[in-house]
């Protein structure tokens, strides 16, 4: 590589990336070059370095050793980034330790895991996959921005990419779901959101897109476990959502912890050097996950730390995160010839762009006022949203002879469950800066919701265990229990996971209720009274014996700050429900992972008489709830399928039309979803594919004309060489209101 080759990549990377900022590309390209050219190798070395807060930024010099190290070295102009230093006092105090002391003066940047909210909490990012509205979810990311913005924070680690085909995987309430068409929308909704339309804005924060690449299919759903895919999977599975964040300009990404086919992720060339900033022409940097450079040395690739900082550097990992592996190692491979110094100024020339273009050094101190942290944090205008939102991504599953909604003026209802009157599993993992115990509690939104009148008899009946999923040791109060249900015209039971039940290092082995929660509704469904269960989870959830029990199932989830109002606002009627499933949910966990774009076998089973075929001996094969599943309040009628012509050219646009009729009593919306099947190809194709979508809102009676226009691209695959192709042939067209539920026209594909 020739020295000082930075400086091409800048220039074309400022041309197409920027985003608003006042400075112009050329005029970065000319600072970031004018500061490399001052910069000794240390100081380079030291942009690529991240540490995390280990003291309190606004306190004394730390003592201990080790803090002492890091507090030293940010002095010294050797970190370029640190992450979960939280606040905008801590944040300026850092901030000044490095631009004062430092003999060039760089800023650092700020990051912090910004997943689902900073102080408002809203959705875990997989329900709000479920509102299956882009839109809202943009709105929740800048939204989540301005807040970390006033509290100093210049950098998300999100939005999570990663398809995540396996229940059992902890990490799967992160992300949009199974599904690589909406997890694009999704991911790409989340980076407009966080970034908005100028970087330099102290209102918006750089987006990370993360984990590079396929972390979601870790073998058993055991997190930071090993990843075998074919080429096919990642490049129409895997990366598209990658893809998406980059054309949406995200600005930075993560590695991932797992090995894929062999290589971890951190390192690996092909992913990096070869897709992301070849292919893709990704001009903005990577960053490692926390030791995850260190972590080559235990998946048996790197002898030592060293060789492990070298196979991540010239693998074009641009920051360490917590291994120091480059603060410790890199300046010797350089002088030893093993690391060119012309990677790692153009690895520095990345960061130091970002910088600009976040207006860290025009004013390093931009994102650190006090005034606006306490006034722009947890508002009422962000509660609102929140619970828009919230309601928008809960699942109907089932809703019997029309129990829901209910009545305001209901005169007794029974609130019972584990989870009724719990305020911080509705936080969700991933939480950030949401204060424990502060969510609106399931119970605090019916009381405020009902009628005066109405007589709440709440007991809780059970308690499950964070700690322990598998413990049945706790008691349940069922004299108590009963006693309430008795009292009281209709039962409403929260049930379901805790918030630290799912997220990183969550995996689960059993994807049912924790506990004896089951037990608990099974006694009260022996009494016969009308029941509603409220299901809370960063997960799909195997509930056969509810399915086919409980009247009413309310998918929850963990819905954030106004998790209790919003339920409430479904269950008595205020809000018509509309959210539909991003993930499939099993019938069994052993049926995991379990997706419906799957391909077919040689032997489909067709009718339940057959011997051998595709199946299970001792249950279903088929979900017990579909991707794109979800009831309403009222009933939608889909007629007259239409293609505008039945057969196009290779290059030619397909205009599909149905008509959508609201039939029912409530003005509600409907998601329209559109899927394909290439019927005969060169690779074999999934039986159906996501391709559009639409939410339309109907009042009741109301009709309406929905339109997609399908550009070629729709059509087409990536090959093994990673070359797009569309192929003539038959395609099946498929429209309904979820994944299971369609009706089908086909069209023909021609050169």
């Amino acid at each position: 590589m020739r020295k000082f080759v930075w400086i091409q990549l800048i220039l074309g990377l400022l041309t197409a990336a920027v985003l608003g900022q006042a400075l112009s590309p050329e005029e970065i390209a000319g600072k970031v070059a004018n500061l490399l050219s001052r910069m000794t190798l240390t100081e380079k070395i030291g942009q690529m370095n991240q540490y995390s807060n280990k003291w309190d930024m606004t306190g004394p010099k730390p003592e201990d050793d080790a803090k002492a190290y890091r507090y030293n070295d940010i002095k010294n102009g050797n970190v370029g980034s640190m992450l979960n230093v939280v606040g905008a006092a801590a944040t300026r105090a850092a901030q000044q330790l490095a631009v004062d002391s430092s003999r060039l003066h760089i800023p650092l940047i700020f990051g912090i895991d910004v997943i689902h909210g900073y102080k408002t909490s809203f959705p875990v990012p997989l329900a709000m996959a479920a509102t299956w509205n882009p839109e809202l979810v943009e709105k929740a990311a800048a939204v989540a921005a301005g807040e970390a913005a006033a509290a100093g924070i210049h950098w998300t680690f999100a939005p999570m990419a990663d398809i995540s085909p396996d229940a059992r995987w902890g990490r799967i309430m992160e992300g949009a779901g199974e599904d690589p068409y909406l997890a694009s929308q999704m991911v790409a909704a989340q980076v407009r959101g966080y970034q908005g339309n100028d970087l330099s804005s102290e209102n918006t924060i750089a987006a990370c897109a993360k984990h590079y690449a396929a972390y979601g299919a870790a073998r058993a759903g055991r997190d930071y476990n090993s990843v075998e895919l074919s080429l096919y999977s990642i490049y129409n599975i895997y990366l598209p959502p990658f893809k998406a964040a980059v054309d949406a300009g995200a600005v930075t990404f993560m590695n991932a912890f797992n090995t894929l086919n062999g290589i971890p992720a951190t390192g690996n060339r092909f992913l990096v050097k070869d897709v992301l900033k070849g292919k893709w022409g990704f001009e903005g940097f990577v960053v490692s996950d926390w030791s995850s450079i260190a972590e080559l040395i235990n998946h048996g690739v790197a002898a030592n730390l060293k060789q492990a900082a070298e196979i991540a550097a010239t693998g074009m990992t641009d920051m360490d995160m917590e291994s120091f592996a480059y603060r410790r190692h890199l300046e010797n491979l350089v002088q030893e010839g093993k690391v060119d110094e012309a990677l790692i100024d153009e690895s520095v020339g990345r960061i130091l762009t970002i910088k600009y273009q976040l207006g860290l050094f025009d004013d390093p101190y931009k994102y650190c006022s006090e005034e606006r942290e306490k006034t722009q944090l947890l508002t009422d205008e962000n509660r609102a949203i929140s619970r828009k939102i919230a309601a928008e991504s809960m699942v109907l599953l089932k809703n019997s002879d029309n129990l829901l909604p209910l009545s305001k003026d209901i005169k007794s209802v029974a609130v019972v469950g584990p989870l009724s009157n719990d305020k911080d599993s509705p936080l969700g993992n991933w939480r950030c800066q949401a204060g424990a115990d502060n969510a609106v509690s399931l119970l605090e939104g019916i009381q405020a919701i009902v009628s005066p009148e109405t007589r709440i008899n709440f007991v809780k009946g059970l308690d499950i265990d964070n700690n322990n999923v598998r413990s049945f040791d706790g008691k349940i109060d069922v004299k108590s229990v009963i006693k309430a249900a008795r009292r009281s015209e209709v039962i409403i039971a929260a049930v379901g996971e805790t918030a630290m039940m799912s997220g990183e290092a969550r995996s689960r082995m059993d994807v049912g209720l924790p506990g004896r929660q089951l037990e608990l509704l099974q006694e009260l469904n022996r009494l016969g009274k009308p029941m509603v269960v409220v299901l809370f989870g960063g997960r799909p959830l195997t509930i056969p014996w509810l399915a086919e029990n409980v009247p009413a199932i309310l998918m929850s989830w963990e819905a954030g700050s106004e998790s209790g109002n919003a339920i409430a606002d479904i269950l008595f009627g205020d809000v018509v429900p509309s959210g539909k499933l991003p993930v499939t949910f099993p019938y069994h966990v052993g049926q995991e992972p379990l997706v419906y774009n799957e391909l077919n076998t040689g032997r489909p089973q067709l009718n339940d008489q057959q011997g051998f075929v595709s199946k299970y001996i001792d249950g279903p094969k088929e979900p017990l709830y579909p991707f794109g599943y979800g009831l309403s309040y009222t009933d939608f009628e889909y007629e007259n399928l239409r293609l505008n012509r039945p057969v196009i050219r290779i290059g030619e646009p397909l205009r599909v039309g149905v008509t959508l009729k609201n039939t029912g009593k409530y003005s509600a919306r409907e998601v329209v979803q559109l899927y394909i099947r290439d019927l005969v190809a060169s690779i074999a194709r999934p039986v159906k594919e996501l391709k559009a979508f639409e939410k339309v809102e109907l009042k009741a009676g109301e009709s309406r004309d929905v339109t997609f226009i399908l550009d070629n691209k729709v059509f087409g695959f990536y090959n093994d060489n990673y070359e797009f192709i569309v192929e003539p042939g038959e395609f099946e067209i498929m429209v309904g209101g979820n994944s299971v539920d369609v009706m089908k026209i086909t069209c023909k594909i021609v050169e």
